[in-house]
């Protein structure tokens, strides 16, 4: 929060005022108290602590910050402290692209997943270590290219973009996939984890699938390879890039570097594409898990096969059997339909065959009777009329009638009898309307 001043001067004092006359007391002061104070605060310790030890304070100073960096690296000991490597601490600070910025602050087993806070108490342990000053006051002669390199190493990690661009080619987290002999140990699943988890820090999609066990459905093991052949990457080979040149006078190589870079930049993905893409070949065509499920589709595949082989069969023998069973029937109605015609055509001449007798039944009637001509001859009119008249009636009455008609006549010979047979059949047919009254005449009383 700002502050403001404001300048508030003392008021004049009226002209002719005097302090012997004119100041006037408003109040007494107390009686002086005497009272013991006590020192404290930390420039009264460090002044004691200096009395104590008879240190002068440059000594002071010197001492407190070796215990200062011996308190650090006791406080940061075993998460990130390592060996230092003696060629390291003679790097070439200009040489700043080729180091390894995890080793030069001690986090090598760290790397990608170390945090922001690791990277600055790491970056501070360090400077306490190997600042210029610190070896100058301990008489050292050695120059501060490495504390440039740890300056360096911390900017790199602290920066989001500088420290993704670094760990894209950071060679030294990558885990090399096993051989095909190694896998065929038994070990697939121990040996292909760690690569995977290592290639998978450079996907944009998270978290990344894991490649499971030999107890993982065949659903997941699919989705595992299918995220793997469809591995969207953000990683990127900038950090590789030539140096630009960043005067002013050289725009034309400029730009060709920049163009050089870019080229460099495609094909170096291009070719990390294709690298991601042949381990992830190498690991399908090595998952026992992958010929377990093949197996048994396959196995899946043939059963299908066979149970619809075997449906078909079923259904062509159903269809052999009903067809020869409809065969079988339609003989049979055939030869029922054979039989029927024959009986039926046997009834028919039968029928037909005693339709003619009872038509001669009727006709001899009327001529055992001498046609109605009494004891004398009859004339050939009087027979006509008598025959035509019967054929008449045999045309108006059905088989049926016919037969109880001739049943009816059986072997009378009586004139009388017969023609009252014959008028009884007539007035029977005149009152069923199938003959006309008078319409026959020589059969009637």
């Amino acid at each position: 929060m700002a502050s403001a001043q404001v300048a508030l001067p003392l008021p004049i004092l009226p002209e002719g005022w005097s302090g012997e006359k004119d100041f006037k007391a408003v109040g007494t002061l107390s009686s002086a108290t005497q009272r013991n104070i006590e020192p404290v605060g930390p420039h009264f310790l460090a002044h004691a602590r200096r009395k104590r030890h008879q240190r002068t304070f440059s000594e002071d100073d010197r001492i407190q910050a070796q215990e200062n960096v011996k308190k650090v690296e006791d406080e940061d000991a075993g998460e990130i402290s390592e060996p230092e490597d003696p060629l390291m601490l003679q790097r070439d600070a200009k040489d700043w692209k080729g180091q390894d910025h995890y080793a030069v602050l001690g986090l090598s087993k760290h790397r990608h997943r170390a945090t922001e806070d690791q990277i600055k108490r790491a970056h501070r342990k360090k400077v306490l270590k190997h600042h210029p000053d610190k070896k100058a006051a301990a008489g050292s002669t050695e120059d501060d290219s490495f504390f440039k390199c740890i300056q360096k190493a911390t900017e790199v990690l602290l920066d989001p973009v500088k420290r993704r661009q670094f760990d894209s080619v950071d060679e030294r987290a990558d885990v090399e996939p096993p051989s095909k002999k190694q896998t065929q140990k038994g070990n697939f699943y121990k040996l292909w984890n760690p690569v995977f988890i290592s290639e998978g820090r450079f996907s944009k999609t998270q978290p990344v699938p894991r490649i499971g066990d030999d107890k993982s459905t065949k659903e997941d093991v699919e989705a595992f390879y299918n995220f793997w052949y469809n591995f969207d990457s953000w990683r990127t080979f900038e950090y590789q890039d030539e140096d630009v040149p960043d005067d002013n006078e050289n725009r034309d190589q400029k730009r060709h570097v920049e163009r050089k870079n870019n080229a460099a930049r495609k094909k170096k993905k291009t070719e990390d594409t294709a690298r991601l893409r042949h381990l992830v070949d190498d690991a399908l065509a090595l998952d026992e898990r992958i010929k377990k499920f093949r197996t048994q589709e396959r196995a899946h595949k043939d059963k299908r096969k066979n149970e619809k082989e075997a449906e078909t069969k079923r259904l062509a023998e159903e269809a052999a059997k009903a067809k020869e069973e409809a065969e079988r029937l339609k003989a049979e109605r055939d030869a029922a339909e054979k039989v029927e015609k024959a009986e039926g055509k046997k009834t028919k001449e039968a029928a037909k065959n005693a339709a003619k007798k009872n038509k001669r039944v009727l006709k001899s009637s009327v001529k055992d009777v001498n046609y109605f001509a009494g004891n004398g001859d009859a004339s050939a009119a009087q027979v006509d009329g008598v025959l035509n008249d019967v054929d008449l009636l045999i045309g108006k009455i059905d088989n049926e009638e016919l037969a109880v008609l001739a049943a009816n006549l059986g072997d009378k010979k009586d004139a009388a009898v017969v023609k009252e047979v014959f008028a009884d059949e007539i007035k029977r047919l005149v009152g069923a309307g199938k003959i006309k009254e008078g319409e026959v005449t020589t059969l009637t009383a």
